[in-house]
């Protein structure tokens, strides 16, 4: 565990005893907490700005109708080129051949 040492104004680390003192706990674990504390607020997520919402379902719109322009044959060749890997041992071999017939389904039909 790290040590630091840090001058403190008088009137300010009073405060911290007496906080301190009413959470029942040493001034050391006070501090720690509120350092924690500040720390964490730095990887909350924040909301984010209407504008930059709307654009960014604009770019994922226009991302959509670019990508929807492949052909059939275009999707089918990147389909037959990607990498082959086991099934996860989650899913039996039932729901894997019912969810490959959906997907061949679709294919046929789009």
């Amino acid at each position: 565990m790290g040590r630091l040492t840090v001058r403190l104004p008088e009137t300010l680390h009073r405060q911290l005893e007496m906080q301190a003192r009413r959470e029942g706990v040493s001034l050391n674990q006070y501090i720690v907490y509120l350092l924690t504390r500040q720390v964490t607020l730095a990887y909350t997520v924040q909301a984010v700005p209407e504008e930059d919402a709307a654009r960014q379902r604009d770019q994922f719109a226009a991302l959509l109708q670019q990508l929807g322009q492949a052909s059939h044959e275009e999707i089918q060749q990147v389909l037959a080129e990607r990498e082959k890997v086991a099934p996860e041992t989650e899913l039996s071999p039932e729901l894997v051949s019912r969810l490959q017939e959906r997907l061949r389904a679709k294919g046929s039909s789009g």
